[in-house]
């Protein structure tokens, strides 16, 4: 199993578009072969701190994810709405 956390700082003002953006990643992405999970958190303490954390049968199916319709047009628009580059942390489970 690969754990992948895509943390994201987002502009204050743009924090609720990014939530629907992501609601629609979500949705498709958990539809997928390969995926155990894929939910998205904010911090408690800063709410324009948004992290992906999504569950991952193996790296084929992260390969196919990444290169989905869905996240091929949702992701980019992400852009936009960030502070700087999203964090990505990859875990394998031991």
């Amino acid at each position: 199993m690969i754990t992948i956390v895509a943390k994201n700082s987002i502009k204050q003002e743009k924090v609720e578009e990014f939530k629907i953006l992501a609601e629609r990643l979500i949705s498709e992405s958990r539809k997928e072969k390969g995926n155990i999970s894929y939910n998205l958190y904010q911090d408690a303490n800063k709410s324009n701190i948004l992290a992906f954390i999504e569950e991952w049968e193996n790296d084929d199916a992260i390969k196919i994810h990444n290169t989905s319709e869905h996240f091929t047009s949702i992701v980019p628009k992400f852009a936009e709405l960030k502070e700087g580059q999203s964090v990505i942390n990859i875990y394998k489970k031991i």
